[in-house]
């Protein structure tokens, strides 16, 4: 367990580099000069320049990057260009908030979607089944932003049932949560699905019943138990995407997480916000996916960790 740790946080390690390197490497690629934003658009070439020399703009890509990097290895993500705010203070504030959102959106697409997955395979080759997946196929097809201001327009708007927007109440959490999931669920009930129907054709689920099991015993038993692996999978992915990319949905809802709180610095090319947020949506998922396979060999014995 112990080695499998440190070659996993060695990894870790290695791929958050390598996105904060690419990330750092697009954003210098960016026409957009902060200097002349934070300047104004009045300011002499002289105060931009003197701006552009104190935030170190005028050094090459690989020293800029160099001492960022090595700033961030002592635990300092940097001021925030614009907000003259540590960013690590502006996200610690904004986290709470994203966390809780993304942890309501994924409890929705697990039950919603987990339930439909299992109709489905349960009624696969029926016209059940053929409309849990058409069903599958349009919210994961639908844009997040027309699903949210149509969620929005429908319970808020002319329903009145949640508010419009704002954060603090359990009914503020509601709708972004909702929308989440249903754009979400989709995912998990067709994979879901396939990984039951797979089951559904082994060896001991035959056994199962030849001793005499009821069907509800078989599936509650013995078929979802062994169907869950790809699933516990996705959520090691899903909590990385809900942490920091859940733009579009916190901007419709006014949610103030870090997600919102990216596109702000993306509008306005804060470079310290945009990659120490990307840095900690590629932490969230590097957790998510060592959490998953931790948790993979408690579901099935089989599997050995010293083998990952």
């Amino acid at each position: 367990m112990i080695k499998f740790l440190i070659k996993r946080i060695f990894y870790a390690f290695l791929i958050l580099i390598g996105v904060s390197m690419i990330t750092y490497a697009l954003l210098y690629l960016i026409p957009a000069d902060p200097a002349r934003q934070i300047a104004g658009r009045s300011a002499t070439a002289e105060t931009v320049a003197n701006i552009r020399s104190q935030l170190g703009l005028d050094l090459p890509f690989y020293q800029q990057y160099l001492q960022y990097l090595l700033n961030i290895l002592q635990g300092d993500f940097g001021r925030s260009w614009l907000q003259k705010t540590e960013v690590s203070t502006l996200i610690a504030a904004r986290l709470p908030a994203s966390l809780e959102l993304m942890a309501a959106g994924i409890l929705i697409e697990l039950v919603i979607g987990l339930s439909l997955g299992i109709v489905a395979a349960l009624k696969r080759n029926t016209i059940i089944d053929r409309a849990v997946m058409i069903s599958s196929f349009v919210g994961v097809s639908a844009p997040q932003f027309v699903a949210a201001m149509l969620f929005l327009y429908i319970f808020s708007i002319k329903l009145a049932w949640f508010p419009i927007g704002g954060y603090g109440e359990f009914k503020n959490l509601i709708l972004p949560a909702f929308t989440l999931g249903i754009l979400g669920c989709g995912w998990y009930s067709r994979m879901f699905r396939s990984s039951m129907i797979e089951v559904l054709h082994q060896d001991f689920v035959r056994t199962a019943r030849a001793k005499g099991l009821n069907n509800f015993q078989v599936i509650t038993r013995h078929i979802i138990p062994n169907s869950l692996l790809p699933i516990i999978s996705m959520i090691g992915i899903d909590i990385g995407i809900f942490v920091g990319g859940l733009v579009v949905v916190e901007s419709v809802f006014g949610w103030p997480g870090i997600g919102q709180l990216a596109w702000q610095a993306i509008q306005r090319v804060d470079t310290p916000i945009i990659v120490a947020v990307t840095l900690v949506s590629a932490f969230a998922i590097v957790i998510g996916n060592l959490i998953a396979d931790l948790i993979a060999p408690l579901i099935d014995p089989r599997i050995d960790i010293k083998s990952m």
